[in-house]
């Protein structure tokens, strides 16, 4: 028996929205993307043009050739995956070893974000604010508390 909410003519359902209607492009109408500029560029483009050359900063890292920033933030990042047993940090991690290497937000940023997020800056000599409380501290306050 047929119930009244069936469609009784399967042929004539409207197909679900697609939500990448719209968004694909024949590539064989000769339309090159790589023509159109972006919106606002964000100074972390990596992509190269004609004339563009890595940095010598950049080129080095690739070629495996660190400065002494980069290994040793290749090591701090190392030491707290060992340390925490994780194999892939969250960006809230990477930030917390970051401030415990003594980086600061001290100068204005280099990058446009568009508006998305307020700029600020700090003292050179502020605290990291990334202490967690560990095991034994926990303990400790509660026999304190007792």
């Amino acid at each position: 028996m047929a119930d009244d909410t069936t469609n009784p003519n399967p042929s004539k359902r409207q197909p679900a929205a697609d939500p990448r209607e719209g968004s694909i492009v024949d590539r064989r109408t000769g339309i090159d993307r790589r023509q159109f500029e972006t919106a606002s560029p964000t100074n972390l483009e990596r992509r190269r043009g004609p004339g563009r050359r890595l940095s010598d900063f950049v080129r080095d890292a690739e070629e495996g050739e660190m400065s002494k920033e980069q290994f040793m933030f290749l090591m701090a990042i190392d030491a707290f995956k060992r340390s925490n047993g994780k194999s892939f940090p969250t960006w809230t991690d990477v930030l917390e070893v970051i401030r415990k290497l003594g980086y600061r937000k001290t100068m204005p940023t280099e990058l446009n974000l568009g508006g998305r997020a307020e700029d600020w800056r700090e003292r050179a000599d502020a605290p990291s604010n990334t202490t967690h409380s560990t095991p034994d501290d926990k303990a400790e306050n509660r026999r304190n508390a007792a």
